[in-house]
């Protein structure tokens, strides 16, 4: 099952905020832009708002898929 594209947008935020945002970002060794989606969804729960947890994609080595069998002769 693949992950719905996610939704783009251009964001303006004042130079302070964003600085703070990347710290953050690197000690919880996270993008900029995971570390915005991981505080606007906490943010979001404080208020009571819910949400549907997120779909991640798959990581590591796909399944190894089995060789098709050979009839014997061939």
């Amino acid at each position: 099952m693949s992950a719905p594209p996610k939704k783009a947008f251009p964001l303006r935020l004042d130079p302070a905020l964003y600085a703070a945002i990347e710290r953050a970002a690197a000690s919880d060794l996270r993008s900029v832009n995971a570390q915005v989606e991981c505080l606007l969804r906490e943010a979001l729960g404080r208020r009571g708002v819910k949400l549907a947890d997120p779909v991640r994609p798959r990581r590591g080595r796909p399944p190894r898929q089995s060789a098709p069998e050979t009839k014997e002769g061939e």
